[in-house]
């Protein structure tokens, strides 16, 4: 049966995002230093040959342990989970190939048809709350895995509705001191993980947990 995963970067600080980083300074990134902020959480990925490759960024990067986890992360998911603003934000900054080149459910009061895009992503605006987006997916994606990929908001509800069966984390060795956070708003009980393996990377520490 298809596993639901998250896969994401935190600072030691636990946080997710940094203050400042919203759709009203997309373009200043230099409001609260959030650019050079999300930089610093996101190097070890950005430094990965899998990840230039995946948004026809310029040759280079880094191969390695790191990098195949990488593409181990994209080729398991079958389907993809996200929230409006982590959206709104993907879309004014991913190129036309967006990067999940899978069937995407996006939690929203927005009414909107499906956005197709090359390289095999199609976009679902999901009105219905997570529930309905997680039935969707499951049946998009087959016999592979679904992937929610954030924002912190989108993650907690899924963690609420304890259906979170793996959580892999890249803690970066950065402290934001505001912005958001990802564990919050946790109902108890809250579910329960086993440390599976550990990764170190230059830039990052890879944890991985699965449910008891």
């Amino acid at each position: 049966m298809s596993k639901v995963f998250v896969s994401i970067a935190l600072t030691l600080d636990g946080y997710m995002a940094p203050e400042g980083m919203t759709m009203e300074h997309w373009e200043t990134p230099d409001y609260k230093n959030w650019g050079a902020k999300w930089g610093a959480l996101m190097t070890w990925l950005m430094t990965t040959q899998y990840f230039r490759e995946n948004l026809k960024f310029p040759t280079g990067g880094e191969t390695g342990p790191v990098n195949d986890l990488v593409r181990n992360t994209m080729e398991r998911s079958g389907a993809n989970i996200l929230g409006k603003r982590m959206f709104d934000q993907g879309e004014a900054s991913w190129p036309e190939e967006a990067p999940f080149h899978t069937p995407t459910y996006v939690l929203t009061h927005e009414k909107r048809e499906p956005w197709v895009r090359p390289g095999g992503t199609t976009f679902y605006f999901i009105n219905d709350g997570p529930e309905r987006a997680l039935e969707l997916a499951r049946k998009a994606a087959g016999n592979r895995d679904i992937r929610i990929s954030g924002g912190a908001n989108v993650i907690q509800q899924y963690f609420n509705l304890s259906v979170v069966d793996e959580l892999e984390i890249a803690l970066a060795p950065v402290l934001f001191g505001g912005g958001r956070r990802l564990f919050e708003n946790l109902r108890e009980p809250g579910p329960q993980f086993r440390i599976d393996s550990v990764l170190n990377g230059p830039n990052a520490t890879h944890l991985r947990y699965v449910r008891k």
